[in-house]
């Protein structure tokens, strides 16, 4: 902790996660003249998430894919999803309670054959 200040002293943490998610720590610092608590919040992404999916069906003919969106935080998430590349359709708005799996509905619905 630096608090800007020459009478500030630094509290050094270390914080090393296991895996992906929201954790929590609180910091107790007392004397005989004062109580401090500092709550900290770390949340962990994985380092690269990326994924592929193939579509394939008869032209005019739609195919869904769910995809599981999990919320490991602590709060309620409303995510927005932008869609690109012809053919593809989902709902703009998709709401995942803390602690939650959500499906995302990806549709594919080609025109033409491509």
């Amino acid at each position: 902790l630096f608090l800007g200040r020459s009478d500030a002293v630094e509290l050094p943490v270390k914080f090393i996660p296991h895996s992906a998610g929201c954790y929590h720590c609180q910091i107790l610092l007392k004397s005989s003249h004062d109580v401090r608590v500092y709550e900290i919040e770390c949340v962990v992404n994985t380092d690269h998430a990326e994924a592929q999916l193939q579509f394939v069906t008869p032209i005019y003919q739609a195919v869904v894919q769910d995809i599981p969106i999990s919320n490991m935080s602590r709060r309620d998430w409303t995510l927005e999803a932008i869609l690109e590349g012809q053919g593809f359709y989902g709902p703009p708005l998709i709401n995942v309670g803390l602690g939650e799996t959500a499906l995302y509905p990806l549709m594919f619905n080609p025109i033409a054959e491509c």
